[in-house]
């Protein structure tokens, strides 16, 4: 026997090989709700954040890695904790296992069609923008699709029944559109879901079925395979609501609109169109205004700032909620925003233009050129519908004295007292709030609070507000401490 053929019986005894006897291929059409970006990090781009393409077919690319990490991190919530063999070992254990989940690259079903925003950074005492902040975004739209496809490799030595719990958590939580995918998905991007599953099961054990996934065409569709609606039953377990470890505050709200809103567009939709339009995004092949969660999180954040400086000196309880600011902190004392605020679509309204002019304070006479034109967004009366829009915030494993922020920072946008958007000074921005559901889960347990107000001139209808107290109270402490 020679030196190489030693080494290789050597090398082969060494090698530690996965012994699969099972294989389960899923797939689902996944559909995007609100605009995504999936950044390429083309720096030459002419938008500072462009979309990923495949480069033959010009279609958007959703890599597997992308798709791998929301759903770790959504699975590692739901059970608190890091280990499940379901995506392999961590980067720091040095012998970790393979990940037995396949998660394939997904390619959009249709040629892209990009939404463009921008973006700019307000400074939180002169509320004015700040220089050299602004940013623009190159998002997909809401409605594109991807069909994804995911495999599970069983291993005879493996907890199957653990592996294939911890895929249907994940999968669900894919179903239900809780996995936001893309960047800003603590603003209302990359919100999704998929309607239903198809699954296949291969036991490689048995002669016939290996070659049936030898066989298998995994770049083919299979418009007439049976579908499942929920991929538990389609795997055959049974998920309990006591699995689910996650601590959230989340808050529910129906506003409509007090008085005109004006979030402004950096895109304008022809050359004859205002100087400053509102904002809106496509939703079922129909352009409608939307409140914006990038507009809607920096209105709040300096809001709540306001509020900490009012009545107390702890401010690190902002930076703890929404996030660090990068321009002052270093990079390794970031931290993510703990606070998701949904992007909403606005319904019912309708758009009008005011002709504007600027006014010389010296004079008192009118600025030659300076006749300006915007479109806001006004609410409009009808007898079947009116101007309305849900809200939706939730926050991750939350702190009593934050729950009281939010409240106040809810009173504050129920009341009219805190707009949203553009020229507030002249009185647009305000919105009236109609009810809420506020649900709170801390260890297990589910509380819910309700608020309902029929109308301005009516008083509101609470079911727990002395709970909803204490949670004010509590703030009212940690600030002061």
């Amino acid at each position: 026997m020679t030196m190489t053929q030693l080494f290789h019986q050597e090398t082969e005894f060494q090698r530690n090989q996965r012994h699969i006897i099972k294989r389960i291929i899923i797939r689902g059409n996944l559909i995007l709700d609100t605009p995504t970006c999936l950044g390429s990090g083309d720096s030459e781009s002419p938008t500072d954040l462009s979309l990923l393409r495949d480069s033959v077919s010009n279609h958007a690319l959703l890599t597997g890695a992308s798709i791998a990490g929301a759903i770790r991190n959504y699975l590692r919530e739901y059970q608190n904790s890091d280990e499940s063999s379901l995506f392999g070992g961590l980067r720091t254990h040095e012998d970790g296992d393979q990940s037995p989940l396949i998660i394939n690259d997904a390619i959009s079903s249709e040629i892209i069609q990009p939404e463009l925003r921008d973006g700019v950074k307000i400074n939180s005492v002169t509320r004015t923008a700040d220089p050299k902040k602004k940013y623009d975004l190159e998002l997909l739209q809401a409605g594109a699709e991807f069909p994804l496809c995911f495999e599970l490799l069983i291993e005879k030595e493996s907890d199957e029944s653990s592996l294939i719990k911890g895929l249907a958590i994940a999968l669900q939580g894919l179903k239900q559109g809780e996995i936001s995918l893309g960047i800003k998905k603590h603003r209302g991007f990359g919100r999704c879901h998929i309607k239903e599953w198809q699954v296949w099961q291969f036991d490689l054990t048995d002669y016939q079925q290996r070659l049936d996934w030898l066989r298998f065409e995994h770049w083919q569709l299979f418009p007439d395979y049976p579908t499942h609606e929920l991929i538990a039953q389609a795997l055959n377990v049974s998920l309990d609501e006591k699995d689910d470890q996650r601590e959230f505050c989340k808050i529910d709200t129906t506003f409509t609109l007090a008085s005109p809103l004006l979030i402004r567009s950096g895109q304008a939709s022809s050359d004859k169109a205002p100087d400053v339009v509102h904002l809106k995004s496509r939703r079922n092949g129909e352009l409608k205004p939307v409140l914006s969660g990038t507009s809607l999180a920096g209105v709040l954040r300096h809001r709540a700032e306001r509020i900490i400086n009012t009545i107390g000196k702890n401010v690190s309880i902002i930076e703890d909620i929404f996030g660090s600011d990068l321009s002052k902190n270093k990079i390794s004392e970031a931290k993510a925003s703990r606070l998701i605020v949904h992007e909403s679509v606005i319904e019912n309204t309708t758009d009008l233009v005011q002709n504007r002019i600027a006014i010389d304070r010296f004079t008192g006479g009118t600025l030659y050129g300076a006749l300006f034109n915007e479109q806001p967004i006004f609410s409009k009366k009808d007898t079947k519908k009116d101007t309305h829009f849900k809200l939706n915030l939730e926050l991750r494993n939350p702190e009593n004295h934050e729950i009281g922020l939010l409240l106040l920072l809810l009173k504050d946008l129920w009341t009219g007292d805190l707009p949203v958007g553009g020229t507030s000074s002249i009185g647009r921005g305000r919105l009236q709030g109609k009810d809420v559901t506020i649900t709170l889960q801390k260890k297990g347990e589910k509380t819910t609070f309700t608020i309902v107000q029929s109308s301005p001139q009516e008083n509101l209808v609470i079911n727990d507000a002395d709970s909803l107290e204490k949670f004010v109270s509590a703030l009212n402490k940690e600030v002061n401490k």
